[in-house]
């Protein structure tokens, strides 16, 4: 089966209909996120080319839109891959049909449908995008051509995923790549072409707040760090001084720290990921394994150095690398297995009982 072509609308004008024309044929789920009576015609022009119409009573942003359109899919849909595309004019139909082939070949949990950038491209879009990529790289360690393209192809078999991860405006997308990443789904890249019309005049992004947004995820994650290699430091050295030792302050800094980093991983970074219980647990492996490779840097360390800070300094480099790659890969990761298995539920942020369709529409 082919798949469902999800599209996200928030006031949209004819660009929506108009890709809707080129799309004959294709199965299309249009929800319109709150939009308002102003634009009731453009959803009703939607309706009469065969497109299914989720209606959201406000606008509630572009990641409550989606789940509330792949929840649609699982309902009205079962077993149908998704491709989701945005109703700006931006995404070809070409380009999404591409996205849909190398969503159906298979091997893939997440096909991304990744712009080059050629050509006139805005000037704060292209600079969004390369700081974007630059601190994902950084975040994950993984490289990743186009890491805000709204044309993402995803398997059926993932969709009560996608409706369990946390977030309703822009940020969502991004927490999707960064859990993807984290729970080392395959993900494959379609070049398509980057098109901006009008200077991307039509977009509904808020560069300050929702950059924040977006970007919030990607530094979360270092910025718990920080605060806890703050902690450990400024305890290690204080213990340090009090007693003359290394070993026993170290252990006690590094209990207080871990503590306190695990608790934010766990509330604010990978919210909802893993089970407290068994992240608790592998997390207490992790600590442990850290704290013995912590002291016996630490006393080689400050033996070759004579400084108990640079001692400290470079054995928290060495560590922090390691300790970030376990985190993500095994304690927070989620068991995909379970999330496949979930039985179909409400979205987070409702979804009407029944949807409006147009007169091509299957149940």
């Amino acid at each position: 089966m082919s798949a469902v072509i999800l599209i996200p609308a928030y006031e949209p004008d004819g660009k929506l209909t108009d890709l809707l024309v080129r799309l004959a044929g294709h199965d299309v789920v249009v929800v319109d996120d709150g939009s308002g009576r102003r634009y009731a015609d453009v959803f009703a022009r939607a309706r009469a080319l065969g497109a299914e119409v989720v209606t959201h009573d406000r606008n509630r942003g572009k990641g409550a839109a989606l789940k509330t359109g792949f929840a649609h899919v699982r309902a009205y849909h079962p077993g149908r891959d998704v491709v989701c595309a945005d109703s700006d004019g931006q995404h070809r139909p070409g380009d999404i049909e591409a996205v849909a082939a190398r969503l159906a070949s298979g091997g893939a949990d997440l096909v991304l449908g990744a712009r080059r950038f050629t050509g006139p491209v805005p000037a704060r879009s292209r600079f969004g995008n390369a700081c974007t990529r630059a601190v994902f790289r950084l975040a994950t360690g993984r490289g990743l051509a186009d890491t805000q393209t709204g044309l993402r192809g995803y398997p059926a078999r993932h969709l009560p995923w996608l409706c369990a991860v946390p977030g309703a405006r822009f940020e969502y997308e991004q927490r999707l790549l960064l859990r993807a990443v984290r729970d080392r789904w395959t993900i494959a890249e379609v070049p398509i072409a980057t098109v901006y019309l009008a200077g991307n005049a039509s977009s509904h992004f808020r560069p300050l707040r929702d950059s924040t947004r977006v970007y919030g995820p990607l530094l979360a994650y270092g910025a718990s760090s920080l605060l806890a290699f703050a902690l450990d430091t400024g305890l290690f050295l204080a213990l340090a001084a009090l007693t003359g030792g290394v070993a026993g302050p170290a252990v006690l800094a590094r209990l207080a720290s871990a503590t306190l980093n695990f608790t934010v991983n766990h509330r604010c970074v990978f919210r909802g990921a893993a089970p407290p219980a068994r992240a608790a647990r592998d997390y207490a492996l992790l600590a442990a394994v850290l704290l013995a490779a912590n002291v016996v840097l630490l006393t080689v360390l400050t033996t070759a150095t004579g400084s108990t800070l640079a001692a400290k300094i470079l054995t928290e480099g060495v560590l922090l690398a390691a300790s970030f790659l376990a985190q993500r890969h095994v304690v927070f990761a989620r068991r995909r297995v379970l999330a496949d298995r979930r039985p179909p539920g409400p979205v987070p942020d409702g979804t009407p009982a029944r949807p409006t369709v147009g007169a091509g529409d299957r149940g």
